[in-house]
């Protein structure tokens, strides 16, 4: 069984993609700050369902010392790492005139920074094997701008750039490297825009829709299954046609 980390996989599209992966067959390991109700029901129903499974290691990524001997224990307890997707992530809104530095400094480190040194230690994991995939959780707001989210759609830019960069020092080595950039994704959050802000979205889109957690998910276990082994330092857009 391969093993697969997801980051920021307690509750939302992470969890959404653990549970997804899971149910493929993959052993997953979920790393987030803190263990919760909604990650404990998704483990039970991953053991009673019995493909795959689910599993949870504590790790503030917010803390870059504590990066290095998270992934040194994942790979004792589980064997070699052959995925890894860099979900977590903080939203950051508001005028950059006006946004606080230190919420700069916070966004920047969890969006950005921390994915990088993560991925730097995994993928000493993979070399050492016989390869791996990483996916890279992006946004439509790196190519596409929105007023209010700079500082959130520089990160995510960021990771789009490392994408591409990481594919090619990797490539030779087996390692595939892409991202997803989801657009306005059906979950709790959006529900908060309110009725009229929704239908604006989906009326910009082609499906004219919003996609869901479960697009997303699709998309990663894609990009991390055989059918994805010739696809590398790619973005795969899933917006419902948002930015067609």
């Amino acid at each position: 069984m391969r093993n697969v980390i997801v980051t920021g996989g307690s509750r939302g599209l992470g969890l959404g993609i653990a549970r997804k992966l899971a149910a493929a067959d993959y052993r997953v390991i979920t790393i987030a700050r803190r263990e919760n109700d909604q990650l404990v029901s998704a483990m039970r129903e991953v053991e009673l369902d019995g493909r795959g499974s689910l599993h949870f290691r504590p790790c503030d990524l917010g803390e870059i010392t504590m990066v290095p001997d998270t992934v040194r224990a994942v790979r004792k307890e589980f064997g070699a790492i052959y995925g890894l997707v860099n979900n977590a992530a903080v939203g950051t809104s508001g005028v950059l005139a006006t946004t606080r530095d230190s919420q700069i400094e916070r966004t920047v480190l969890l969006n950005t920074v921390s994915p990088l040194i993560l991925t730097k230690y995994v993928v000493r994991s993979m070399m050492a094997g016989a390869g791996g995939r990483i996916v890279n959780v992006a946004s439509i707001i790196a190519f596409t701008g929105y007023g209010g989210l700079s500082v959130y759609g520089a990160t995510k830019a960021a990771m789009l750039g490392f994408t591409r960069s990481l594919a090619r020092e990797v490539g030779p080595l087996g390692i595939n490297v892409n991202a997803v950039a989801p657009g306005f994704v059906d979950t709790e959050m959006t529900a908060g825009l309110g009725e009229q802000h929704r239908e604006q979205i989906m009326r910009r889109s082609a499906l004219r829709r919003l996609a869901g957690i479960d697009d997303i998910a699709n998309a990663v276990e894609f990009l991390l299954g055989e059918k994805a082994g010739n696809i590398t330092g790619t973005v795969l857009t899933v917006d419902a046609g948002n930015t067609a």
